[in-house]
């Protein structure tokens, strides 16, 4: 049986308080622009451009696809998410009714490498590190010495860890960015360079894993920005990383205390800004 491989970020889980359909929206119009400035330095990084055979593992609806194919690279996108994958087939593939450009685009659940393809020459993980075995796998359809470059979905305040460790009753085993103490307050987990320095570990951990060569740290300043307390609640819940803290509480409780961690973040005119540098590896193959 010839391998397939789908790589299933931190979006992939079913969420609760939401239909998929409607939390699959609130990621494409809320959430993912927020990663807009990892993209955009990732890409200038690594130098995408016309010749650029780019594999987008867990692509989501497709934005950092479609500004790859603004640059001039060929790419391709696998998500798990049929929702997702639908709203990317419609900002790179629109059927002709629809108008708009048709970008070099290939767009599926899983990928089957093709007999006589091209090799990738570009390789990403946005929504957070995969499986090192998937990204191992991926890595063999890619040409010798092409970068492969993963980051992490971000946690701006340590949100997510903080929360899902008050629930859980404990402090520790939630994730790289977890606070050993059960009592931390909400934002208060360790240092902002301590997070980032535990999450470069972590991607590093995952390519070294993978076996790939030569890897080197990035960093994109992604600030979260909403208009308001709403728009942030439906954007950060969409992210996925709440799912485990809404498994072990449900969702009701996770969003009361995802209020009271948001609202010191609120300024005067009601917008909420979450300061997020984000790091990314670039490893080659």
């Amino acid at each position: 049986m010839t391998p397939t491989l789908t790589h299933h970020d931190s979006r992939r889980v079913d969420r609760r308080g939401g239909s998929p359909t409607t939390r699959a929206r609130d990621w494409a119009e809320i959430q993912e622009r927020m990663f807009v400035p990892l993209y955009d330095s990732v890409y200038r990084d690594v130098g995408v451009g016309p010749g650029t055979r780019l594999l987008g593992l867990g692509c989501g609806s497709g934005l950092a696809l479609l500004r790859a194919a603004s640059l001039g690279a060929e790419v391709t996108g696998t998500d798990s998410d049929a929702d997702l994958l639908g709203m990317a087939r419609q900002r790179l593939l629109p059927a002709p009714e629809q108008g708009g450009r048709r970008w070099p685009a290939h767009l599926a659940p899983e990928l089957l490498p093709e007999a006589g393809a091209a090799p990738f020459t570009l390789i990403t993980a946005f929504g957070g590190a995969p499986d090192p075995e998937v990204l191992r796998r991926a890595s063999a359809w890619a040409a010798p010495g092409s970068s492969v470059v993963v980051a992490g979905a971000g946690d701006p305040g340590a949100f997510a860890a903080t929360i899902t460790a008050h629930l859980a009753g404990r402090g520790d085993e939630t994730g790289p960015l977890a606070d050993p103490s059960p009592a931390a307050p909400f934002g208060a987990t360790v240092t902002e360079d301590g997070r980032r320095e535990l999450e470069e570990r972590w991607l590093l951990a995952v390519v070294k894993a993978a076996g790939l060569r030569g890897p080197r740290i990035g960093v994109a300043n992604c600030p979260f920005g909403y208009p308001g307390l709403d728009g942030a609640l439906r954007g950060l819940l969409a992210s996925g990383a709440f799912d485990a803290a809404i498994n072990t509480a449900g969702a009701d409780q996770v969003v009361k205390e995802l209020v009271e961690a948001i609202r010191p973040c609120v300024r005067e005119d009601g917008t909420v800004w979450l300061p997020n540098p984000l790091p990314y590896v670039v490893a080659k193959v």
